[in-house]
C-alpha cells in the first residue's frame, strides 16, 4: 500500500503524519491553526510512499534547527538521510538479511525507479506531488487542485472543500469509528466487514478512516513495524542495533521479506506467524480502535457465598471460589481513560490522539485453578453476569472449536437475553459484536481492547500454552484496565510459582462436585511398549491390571505416547481380551468421533489412543492406564489431566489411574503429588464427603 507523507509544522514543533487522504489532513490543519490562532505549515513530501517507509520516517523523526526555511530540495536530502538506503535500482534486505528472492533484488529500471528507499512508477521525484502550503497564506494552485477533484477508488467520491461533503465525511468517520470499536483488522478484513454491517462503506472509507484517525477514533497502523523508540539527539534516524520488525497483529517476529506489488518494495517484510488469518506486510494498513476508551466496567462487591451458591446451584468449592473471582472482579481498575471520539471542527490537543491511553498498564490477573471434573463453566456463570449486568462486555476464548459450539447452548440456557456471538475458523458471525464472546484463541487477534473481562479457558492446552503469539493476543483484547481470569485444572508452573509466592490471585477448587477425593495414580514397573510389542509377554503385568477393569465393568482408557504403537497394541489386546471390543484411535483418525460416541455408549470397553483424548471427554465408570509413563511427551499436566478421565461420575468415583513404565520420573512425581495436595487441600476445607 502507497500513502501520501507529509510534514507539519504547528505550535511551534514539527510532525511527520501519514494519510490515507492527504486532502482530510490538509482542511483539519487548516482548521486546528484558525482554532489555535496560529500559524502552520504543511509540506508534502510524496504522494504515494511505501506504507512501511513512511512509517520508518515518522517514528524516529528528530526535529532540526531552521527546518522552517527549508524547500522542497533540503526536505528531499532529509528524506533521503532518514530512510538510509539509497541504494539505485536495489532495496536492501531487512535487518541486513537476505530475503526469501537473494540479498538484493533487482527491479526493472524502466518501472521503478529508487531514492532514499521510496521506489515510484512515474521515473523518481518528477513524478511526484510535493508542494509547500503556509496555512495563513493563500494556498498554491496544485492544493486547489487537490482540494477540489475526486481521488477515485476507496476514497469520498466527493470534492472536500464542499461543506456538504466534509459534514457526511465527518457522519462517515464516525459510523466507521464505532463499527470498528474494539477490533484490529487489515484493510481487507474492514471492508469485508463493512459489506457485511455497512455496505455504503465498503470500499470507499479511506478517507473517512483518515479523518477518524485525527479525530482520535481510530489509530492506523502498518501490519508490520519496528518498535517506536525515540531517536536520540537531533537530526534524522539514529541507527542502532539492527532490529526485526514485529507483526502488530500477533507479536511475532516478522522474518519473511519478499517482493510486493502493493507497495513495490523488494524487500516488504511479512509475518509468517499468522499467515491463516491473511497476511500482515509492512506495506499493509491495520485498523485499530483508538485506545484510551471508556474505563473497564466493574463488579459490584458484596454478594454472599450462600447467595452466589443459591443464584447458580454451586457446591460449598464452587461458590468458595467463585466468591473469590467475584471480589477480584469488584477491585477498583488500575488505570484507563475516557477519551472518546472528536468532533471533525475541534482539533484534539497537542499530544493527544491514538497513542495515547493507559499506557503500560496490564490487565489484573486471577487464576482459578480447579481439579478436573470440578464444573469450570458452571463456576464462570457468576462472573459473567456480574460483568453483563453492568453492560460490559466479556470474552470466553477457548483452544477448540467443538469446545466453543458446546458451550454456545449452555451460556445461551445461562443468559437467554444477552447478544452471544461465537468465533472460529468457518464462523458465519466473525463480524458481528455481542455483549457475550465466546471463541476460539486465534480469533483474539481481530481484538484491540474491547472486552472489560478475559476468561481463559484451558490456559495449558494446545494452542494457547507455550504460544506467545496467543499470549499477546489475548492480552490486547483485553482493555488496558481490564480483568483477566484463567481457568485450568494444570496451571503452567510459572504460575503455579506465582500462586504459592501470593503475587498471583487465585482460588482453587480441590474437589470435583460430587464431593469424593481424586484418584490417586499407583504405578506398576513395565517395559517400554516398544518393547512389549517386540516381546508381548512383557505386557503381563498390564494385561493382569487391565482385565481387573475389565471385570469390574469399567471403559477402560490405555494411553500411549506414539501413534505408531497403536495398531500393534490393539492388534495383541484382542487376542487376549476376546470377549470384549478393543479398538485404538488417534488425531490421524477419521473414525475418531465415532470411536469416541461407541465407547462413551460402551460398545467399545478398551481404547487404546494418544493424549488427544486427555481432555474434555467423561465417560462414567471409566479406569485409566498410561503406559510409557515416563515418556518426556508426557509432562506433569498431561499425566494429571490423563488422570482426570477416571472418577469423574458420582457412581463410580474411585475409578483407578495406573502409571505404566520402567522408571519413575519426576512428571509423575509431581503429579501424584498435585493429586494429594488437591485431596488433601478438600479434606482440610471440609469439602469430601467422606471427610
Amino acid at each position: 500500500m502507497r500513502i501520501a507523507v507529509y510534514a507539519v509544522y504547528m505550535s511551534g514543533a514539527w510532525s511527520i503524519r501519514r494519510s490515507l487522504d492527504i486532502r482530510v489532513d490538509m482542511l483539519w490543519h487548516r482548521q486546528e491553526a484558525e482554532h489555535l490562532g496560529c500559524t502552520g505549515r504543511i509540506v508534502l513530501l510524496d504522494g504515494e510512499m511505501a506504507y512501511g517507509l513512511a512509517m520508518k520516517l515518522e517514528q524516529g523523526f528528530g526535529e532540526q534547527p531552521g527546518m522552517k526555511t527549508w524547500d522542497l530540495a533540503r526536505w528531499n536530502q532529509w528524506v533521503d538521510e532518514a530512510l538510509g538506503e539509497g541504494m539505485s535500482g536495489t532495496a536492501r534486505p531487512i535487518a541486513g538479511k537476505p530475503d526469501k528472492l537473494g540479498a538484493q533484488t533487482r527491479l526493472n529500471p524502466e518501472v521503478w525507479t529508487t531514492r532514499g528507499g521510496i521506489l515510484s512508477r512515474h521515473g523518481g521525484s518528477s513524478g511526484r506531488r510535493q508542494w509547500i502550503w503556509d496555512l495563513d497564506q493563500e494556498a498554491p494552485e496544485e492544493v486547489y487542485r487537490l482540494l477540489a477533484e475526486p481521488t477515485g477508488a476507496g476514497r469520498m467520491d466527493a470534492a472536500l472543500h464542499t461543506a456538504s461533503a466534509a459534514e457526511a465525511l465527518d457522519r462517515q468517520a464516525a459510523l466507521l469509528g464505532e463499527l470498528l470499536r474494539g477490533r484490529s483488522l487489515l484493510a481487507a478484513e474492514a471492508d469485508a466487514l463493512l459489506q457485511e454491517t455497512a455496505p455504503s462503506l465498503a470500499g470507499a472509507w479511506y478517507s473517512a478512516a483518515q479523518l477518524a484517525s485525527l479525530q482520535g477514533r481510530l489509530a492506523l497502523d502498518a501490519g508490520v513495524a519496528a518498535d517506536a523508540r525515540p531517536p536520540r539527539g537531533r537530526g534524522p534516524l539514529r541507527m542502532g542495533r539492527a532490529r526485526l520488525p514485529r507483526c502488530r497483529r500477533c507479536g511475532s517476529e516478522a522474518t519473511g521479506a519478499a517482493a510486493c506489488a502493493a507497495c513495490g518494495r523488494a524487500d516488504c517484510a511479512y509475518c509468517e506467524a499468522c499467515l491463516a488469518l491473511g497476511r500482515s506486510r509492512a506495506c499493509s494498513l491495520l485498523l485499530r480502535a483508538a485506545a484510551g476508551g471508556a474505563p473497564a466496567v466493574r463488579a459490584a462487591a458484596g454478594m454472599s457465598t450462600a447467595a452466589v451458591r443459591g443464584r447458580w446451584g454451586l457446591s460449598a468449592a464452587q461458590g468458595d471460589a467463585a466468591c473469590a473471582a467475584l471480589c477480584f472482579l469488584a477491585e477498583p481498575p488500575r488505570g484507563g481513560s475516557a477519551a472518546g471520539g472528536r468532533a471533525w471542527r475541534r482539533p484534539l490537543a497537542r499530544g493527544a490522539g491514538p497513542a495515547n491511553g493507559p499506557g503500560g498498564i496490564a490487565p489484573s490477573r486471577f487464576l482459578l485453578w480447579a481439579v478436573t471434573g470440578a464444573g469450570k463453566t458452571e463456576m464462570i456463570f457468576p462472573l459473567l453476569g456480574a460483568i453483563l449486568e453492568k453492560q460490559g462486555r466479556v470474552l470466553v476464548a477457548t483452544p477448540r472449536r467443538d469446545v466453543v459450539l458446546e458451550l454456545a447452548p449452555r451460556l445461551a440456557k445461562a443468559f437467554p437475553e444477552t447478544r452471544i456471538v461465537t468465533l472460529y475458523g468457518g464462523s458465519s458471525e466473525r463480524w458481528q459484536a455481542g455483549e457475550l464472546t465466546l471463541a476460539t484463541t486465534h480469533q483474539l487477534m481481530r481484538f484491540y481492547q474491547a472486552f472489560d473481562l478475559v476468561i481463559i479457558d484451558e490456559l495449558d492446552a494446545f494452542p494457547y500454552h507455550n504460544d506467545p503469539m496467543l499470549a499477546f493476543a489475548a492480552r490486547h483484547a483485553c482493555k488496558a484496565d481490564g480483568k483477566f481470569v484463567y481457568l485450568s485444572a494444570t496451571p503452567p508452573r510459572p504460575l503455579q510459582r506465582e500462586a504459592a509466592r501470593g503475587t498471583l490471585a487465585h482460588a482453587r477448587v480441590p474437589v470435583r462436585f460430587h464431593g469424593h477425593p481424586l484418584p490417586v495414580p499407583r504405578r506398576i514397573t513395565l517395559k517400554s511398549i516398544e518393547q512389549c510389542l517386540r516381546q508381548p509377554m512383557l505386557l503381563r503385568r498390564l494385561n493382569d491390571a487391565l482385565r481387573q477393569s475389565l471385570e469390574r465393568d469399567a471403559q477402560v482408557f490405555l494411553f500411549v505416547s506414539r501413534i505408531r504403537h497403536i495398531d500393534p497394541l490393539v492388534a495383541i489386546l484382542r487376542r487376549i481380551f476376546t470377549g470384549y471390543c478393543v479398538e485404538g484411535t488417534s488425531s490421524e483418525d477419521p473414525l475418531r468421533a465415532a470411536k469416541v460416541t461407541r465407547f462413551r455408549q460402551r460398545d467399545i470397553r478398551l481404547l487404546v489412543t494418544t493424549t488427544i483424548l486427555e481432555r474434555g471427554v467423561t465417560v462414567p465408570r471409566s479406569d485409566v492406564y498410561i503406559a510409557d509413563a515416563d515418556s518426556g511427551l508426557f509432562d506433569e499436566a498431561s499425566l494429571v489431566q490423563m488422570a482426570g478421565r477416571a472418577g469423574r461420575s458420582s457412581e463410580d468415583p474411585a475409578g483407578r489411574v495406573v502409571f505404566a513404565s520402567p522408571q519413575w520420573t519426576l512428571s509423575q512425581k509431581r503429579a501424584v503429588r498435585q493429586i494429594t495436595g488437591m485431596n488433601r487441600i478438600a479434606r482440610k476445607n471440609g469439602y469430601l464427603k467422606d471427610s
